[in-house]
Formats: structure tokens, sequence, C-alpha cells
């Protein structure tokens, strides 16, 4: 009899170790007075440029190659200014002539000699052929394009002997040194940019930083997508310096005052006849408990925002969850030390 109710009770005692598993619980956090959203993100030069003539004409010469860097003022290229220069040389001689006759007429008027009709068509006329003088000089100026700030040659279009139309784009210059981020966001979030906090861009040749920007502009209309564009800059002290076109994912904080938010792990969510549901320790009977909740954001670092269905302080299970079973006896795991990480030791 003694040995029968020896093994039942050895048995029990397996049976109950077995129901009974080992967890590990995270106590639920307040999720604070900001969230965090994240988008990706491109580099764009601060300034970009199509460099184009005013006036149309035969390309001559093209200074700059793809890549190569150029400096503010810097030729870039020019046109053929033969027919400038003789539309030039001839409006410049009837200025002249023009000039000397109005000077004549114009002192007549002064000794009361010549009539008003005649001092009026001598003054306006002067006017007149002076400007198409000053129009001529600058066309002629115009065959000539410069560099309008130090940066790189990004793109060059076309090749001389080509005849180019005014307004045509011949090369593109970027910016150097000068960097910006570019995002695109919903109206949902443009709702809130008056409470937009701070913003962090991460790069992959910089694992594990986050690079603090600065806003620059968020576009008041939307795009053709119905989005919003914002414009963040890159720190000039940032080394090494990403170049444009590269991607990156941009990280928006926002000041929320809303309350009773709360932040779990998001290993401790699992879905239940569609929900989403946790498992709560209760203290009292070393039990869990099935509770469904609302989940409001998920974020890349493994947390989860939740909007309705846990309080600060209660213990939630982050491992094993889809192994349990409600109502089930569990022992939680103690904490690592920072001294015996995995328990080795």
């Amino acid at each position: 009899m003694g040995l029968l109710l020896l093994n039942s009770s050895c048995h029990s005692k397996q049976t109950e170790e077995t129901d009974t598993a080992n967890v590990r619980l995270f106590m639920v956090e307040n999720a604070g007075a900001t969230s965090v959203q994240e988008f990706p993100g491109r580099v764009k030069a601060a300034e970009e440029v199509n460099m184009a003539f005013k006036i149309s004409g035969t390309l001559m010469n093209v200074y700059v190659e793809e890549g190569s860097r150029v400096s503010k003022g810097q030729l870039v290229a020019e046109i053929d200014p033969r027919d400038y220069q003789v539309q030039l040389d001839a409006i410049k001689a009837e200025y002249m002539n023009v000039k000397s006759e109005a000077e004549r007429v114009i002192a007549l008027y002064a000794d009361s000699v010549s009539t008003a009709d005649a001092y009026d068509k001598a003054r306006f006329g002067l006017q007149q052929i002076a400007a198409k003088y000053e129009n001529a000089q600058n066309q002629l100026a115009d065959t000539k394009i410069y560099a309008p700030f130090n940066g790189y040659v990004q793109k060059r279009l076309f090749d001389p002997p080509t005849v180019v139309a005014a307004g045509m784009p011949i090369v593109t210059i970027v910016s150097g040194g000068k960097q910006e981020i570019e995002i695109n966001i919903p109206a949902s979030t443009y709702i809130h940019r008056n409470k937009m906090e701070s913003f962090y861009a991460s790069f992959d040749f910089m694992p594990n930083q986050k690079v603090p920007l600065r806003l620059i502009s968020i576009a008041p209309k939307a795009n053709a997508n119905q989005l919003y564009t914002v414009r963040l800059s890159i720190p000039q002290d940032m080394s090494p310096q990403p170049s444009p076109g590269m991607n990156t994912m941009v990280d928006m904080v926002i000041s929320d005052t809303a309350s009773g938010k709360t932040e779990i792990p998001s290993s401790a969510l699992f879905k239940k006849d569609g929900k989403s549901c946790v498992w709560v320790y209760n203290k009292k009977d070393g039990v869990i408990r099935l509770r469904a909740v609302s989940v409001k954001q998920l974020h890349t670092n493994g947390k989860a925002i939740i909007a309705q269905g846990l309080s600060d302080g209660e213990l939630v299970v982050t491992a094993g969850v889809h192994k349990l079973t409600d109502s089930q006896k569990v022992k939680p795991m103690a904490d690592e030390s920072e001294t015996n990480v995995g328990g080795l030791l």
C-alpha cells in the first residue's frame, strides 16, 4: 500500500510539473507622450538645376564632363556667338547715330530753338534704341552659361555641334556637400504636422546608428499619389556623407497627448478567432488568462503600441505564446543576469 501511495504521489507531481510551463514575462509599460512613425526616404541634393541657354543656337563647346566638379561662376557651355555679335554691332551703330541726333535736338530745345514735339521724339527714340542695344548685349552674353554654385555634373545631355532651342537643358548640376532627405507622408500624418518633434534617419552603411535631421519644409499640397512631401536636412558634419539617390528609413517622432496607450514586445501578440490577443499572468494564482487587445501600431524595433486592453504594470507572456492554453498554470523564468547572458555560468 505504501508503495502504491508513493507511486501515485510521484506520478501526480510529474503531471503537475509537465502542465506547468516556464514562461518569460514582460511588465506592461506606458507608451509615453510620443509615438514614432517610419517612412522610406531618398537622399537628394540640396540644389539641383538643369542648365540651359536663354537663346537658341548651335552648341559650340561643353566644358564639363559627367561626374566632374564645378565651381560657382565656372564656364559650363557656350553656343556660337557670331550671329549675336553681328546683331549687336548693327544695333550699336544705330544707337550711336540716334544718340548723337537726339543730343543735338535736346540741346536746341534747351536754347528754345527746337519744338516740344521734336524734343519728345528725340528723347523717346533714344530710350527705344537704348533698350534694343541693351537687349543685344544681353543676348550675346547669354551665349555662355556658368555654374550657379559649387557642385558636380550629374548629366551631360548634348554634345557639339547640336542646334539647341532656348530653355533646352544642356547639363544637370547638383550641389556638393549639402544633402537632403525627402519622404512622403499620408494625410493621416500630415494633420499632425504641428506635433512633429524630431526626425532620425538610418542608413545601411551606418548600422545601429540614428542620424538626427532638421525639418526644412512640408508641402502644403498633396501630390498625384495623395501624399505630402517632407524635406529634411542632413547634418553637414556627418561623415561619411550619403550620396544622392541613396535609400534610407526615417523615424518621425510625434507628440501624442492621447492616454491609455501601452507598449509591449510584439512577440507577445498572437491571433485568436481573428482578434489580437495576449496572455496576462496572474500573480495570485500563477495562471495565465487570454485577453483580446487593440493594436495601434507595430514598430520594426520589435515593439507594439496597444491602444486598449492592457494597463500599466500588468505582466504578459512574451515567448512561446502559441503553445499555451487559457487558465494554464505557468512558472515565470528568472531574468538573465547582465554578467551571465544565456545562463551559461
